[in-house]
């Protein structure tokens, strides 16, 4: 089921057998149609959990990740975001802050456009990909299944909404309930459902995704456009285009009529994470 759609903007890539699935032209081509086994540059039903296990089993532990020394020119030029020290953590739910004003609750939250890493942020593994956790950001909600919500209604409170939501709908145990309650209502939302019911969850058991960054292209109050930096290996970073809106006191996602998340607007191969806030747990 593809999540993203649109080709390959570094237009490098082979279709031989060996290559990286994200590389294949056909891989990035069939990305269009939702539902399809094989999908575009980065899908997050498919660069996931390895093994399949649910987030309840036991998480990989935590180590930086470190990329060579020397590599191909689209190599990104920054190291990867490692908050200093690591703080991944297995906390069964993250509490709002006293007084129950974290997240959603929160009065008057900052409006700034961050441009640098969020403060006091913790990262919890979701299946095998680490999403962030803040209190006074969000989420400050968590129901019974692991489903998190309830989001600052600022732009740091945007940002985190799409990382967490990206994190979780690749979770086959949540994916339908992320796209109920996590992705604002639209054709696109009934698409993907119905692909999500009829459509078996392809897995690829080799790679790992992990956020490395974020930018803030435009915020409104009632609507956000972020650009999450997903590193999908040591080598290469995808910029992928997520928009929000503000709909029942809490950030929803918004699918495109497709059922992807950013329509005609190609993810980029990035060359490096320059105009990125460098963000990320591993």
């Amino acid at each position: 089921m593809a999540w993203f759609s649109g080709r390959d903007s570094s237009g490098s890539g082979d279709d031989g057998d060996d290559a990286p699935i994200w590389e294949s032209r056909g891989f990035v081509a069939s990305g269009i149609v939702i539902g399809a086994v094989v999908v575009c540059l980065v899908v997050w039903l498919v660069v996931g959990n390895g093994n399949g296990a649910p987030s309840g089993q036991q998480s990989p532990s935590v180590t930086p990740t470190q990329g060579p020394t020397d590599g191909p020119t689209d190599q990104p030029t920054e190291p990867p975001a490692t908050p200093d020290p690591p703080t991944a953590t297995r906390t069964p739910s993250v509490p709002a802050t006293p007084n129950g004003t974290g997240g959603c609750r929160a009065k008057n939250p900052p409006q700034r456009i961050p441009r640098e890493a969020p403060e006091a942020v913790s990262w919890q593994f979701e299946t095998n990909m680490l999403i962030p956790l803040q209190p006074q950001g969000g989420p400050a909600l968590e129901d019974a299944k692991g489903l998190r919500s309830c989001f600052a209604h600022s732009p740091t409170g945007a940002v985190l909404a799409a990382m967490v939501t990206l994190g979780q709908i690749r979770n086959p145990q949540l994916t339908e309930a992320v796209l109920r309650n996590r992705i604002a209502p639209g054709d696109g939302r009934n698409l993907a459902l119905k692909a999500a019911r009829t459509s078996p969850t392809p897995r690829n058991t080799a790679q790992t995704s992990q956020f490395a960054g974020f930018k803030v292209v435009d915020y409104l109050p009632n609507r956000a456009i972020v650009s999450v930096a997903v590193r999908l290996d040591s080598q290469k970073v995808a910029g992928l285009p997520v928009t929000l809106l503000w709909q029942n006191n809490d950030w929803k996602l918004m699918l495109q009529p497709d059922g992807s998340f950013n329509g005609e607007v190609a993810p980029d191969v990035l060359q490096s994470l320059e105009g990125y806030v460098r963000f990320g747990g591993a």
